[in-house]
């Protein structure tokens, strides 16, 4: 089976996600390539599977999540 790639996002993309709270708009501050920690906690990334930093609108709060997570504000999202 074919790996379908990532959608790939850029500083500063609007998005949209669905948390355990329900649907969250944010605006992407970091990208990351490669595993980093957070808390104690190792995420993983790659140039091919990157990692999006994501700073809420609401709460400010950074939240992390891989681009198939994620969906651009306004392409038919719940926001």
């Amino acid at each position: 089976m074919k790996k379908v790639a990532a959608r790939r996002f850029a500083v500063g993309d609007p998005v949209t996600w669905n948390s355990e709270a329900g649907w969250v708009t944010g605006v992407i501050i970091a990208v990351q390539t490669e595993d980093f920690p957070v808390h104690g906690y190792i995420h993983h990334a790659s140039s091919e599977d990157s990692q999006y930093a994501i700073q809420s609108d609401k709460s400010r709060h950074v939240a992390y999540h891989k681009g198939g997570a994620l969906r651009l504000v306004g392409e038919g999202s719940q926001s």
